[in-house]
């Protein structure tokens, strides 16, 4: 498999995404529902706390990565959605450390929503990840 980032301009280096991630050669090919900070008996975790539900989050991610023979560095796109962009923010490291330093390069979506499916959660991410 070979990819391929495409970034026409520098400002989102500082986020740590790509514009476009092109994707040659993937033999599979893997859509994860979003992931929140939900425990295992699926009760919303950490309440009010943003970097702890966006590191659950992210655990929970790479759970079903590794559940499906994944990992970070196969992620080639996210969507991430928030309660709260702005408390987001200053967590955004947590995703960018976590893909970005196993080699995952990732095109990416961010948005604002009203809520998420239990009121307690803060923060959700759907990934596709190829290999």
């Amino acid at each position: 498999m070979e990819q391929r980032v495409i970034n026409p301009w520098k400002w989102q280096d500082q986020f740590g995404f790509a514009q476009a991630t092109e994707v040659k050669d993937a033999t599979r090919t893997l859509y994860v529902a979003g992931q929140a900070s939900i425990d295992a008996n699926g009760n919303a975790a950490h309440a009010g706390d943003m970097g702890a539900q966006l590191k659950l989050a992210l655990d929970n991610l790479e759970t079903v990565l590794k559940q499906s023979g994944y990992n970070f560095s196969h992620v080639v796109r996210l969507n991430v959605y928030t309660t709260d962009v702005d408390a987001l923010f200053p967590h955004w490291g947590q995703i960018v450390e976590r893909v970005t330093g196993a080699g995952g390069n990732f095109a990416c979506f961010l948005g604002g929503v009203t809520r998420l499916a239990l009121p307690d959660l803060m923060v959700e991410i759907e990934a596709t990840a190829t290999q």
